[in-house]
């Protein structure tokens, strides 16, 4: 299974700061998923890069079979462990290791960008039923807030061309050969909790951050407790709120 490499260092070297700062998901991905992804009892669904299963309590109260795939050896073990009861396998978005024809939904949740290319798409094609839906999700910054922006200025000059949302390159593979084109909806949200753990433990969290050597990350860190120690609705407070936009996107297999 080819996975990038700022996936496979980033993610295996930090999976237990991914699971503690990432945020989970607004109230209105529920709507999204029965309404325009159909999940509901007697479906199947599969969560596809599932990482730490962050996604899964969302696809569980559909009633929906749940099943996930993430290839990080790390991701997969912290996945089991928080969820025991889902079946969780080995494999990667171009090669998914179920019959074709064999679910009814598959979401991407924070992670299409990784493998947003024509043989993971029609890998998805295959396994999804006719009809059967595709959903893509990410809790994207709210760079519109000043201080959520000087945190993209200080985590940009790392990024070194890796696969993210916003670059929008994902977008390319869109309108697609056997699917209808994409619907969007956006919802806000807010992760709120300690500072150390919304700002620091997420930013950590990023892939190519979580890649870099322990000295670097901690300098990063560092520029990041100065910049909470220095922005007025930040500094001194024991809960902030990080605001974000969730992008939620829909598409169906045809024939």
């Amino acid at each position: 299974m080819a996975i990038h490499p700022a996936a496979a260092q980033g993610y295996t070297a930090n999976s237990e700061v991914y699971a503690k700062g990432r945020p989970d998901y607004p109230p209105q991905v529920a709507d999204w998923l029965r309404a325009d992804l159909g999940l509901a009892p007697g479906k199947v669904a599969l969560d596809l890069g599932s990482g730490t299963g962050k996604f899964l309590p969302n696809l569980a109260t559909t009633g929906a079979a749940v099943l996930a795939v993430e290839p990080v050896d790390a991701m997969r073990a912290r996945l089991i462990e928080q969820n025991p009861d889902v079946q969780a396998m080995a494999g990667s978005a171009e090669h998914i290791p179920l019959a074709d024809a064999s679910v009814d939904a598959v979401i991407c949740a924070q992670c299409f960008h990784w493998f947003a290319n024509a043989r993971a798409l029609a890998e998805i094609h295959r396994v999804l039923k006719p009809g059967g839906m595709l959903g893509l999700i990410w809790n994207v910054r709210d760079e519109r807030v000043p201080w959520v922006s000087a945190i993209t200025g200080i985590v940009e000059p790392y990024s070194d061309g890796a696969p993210r949302y916003h670059t929008q390159q994902w977008r390319r593979l869109f309108p697609a050969h056997g699917f209808s084109p994409l619907a969007e909806r956006v919802f806000p949200h807010r992760h709120t909790g300690a500072p150390e753990q919304v700002i620091v433990d997420r930013t950590l969290s990023i892939s190519f951050i979580a890649a870099l050597p322990l000295a670097r990350q901690e300098e990063i860190a560092a520029q990041l407790h100065a910049l909470i120690a220095n922005t007025p609705e930040l500094a001194g407070k024991t809960e902030v709120s990080y605001p974000y936009q969730t992008a939620a996107f829909s598409c169906r297999r045809t024939a």
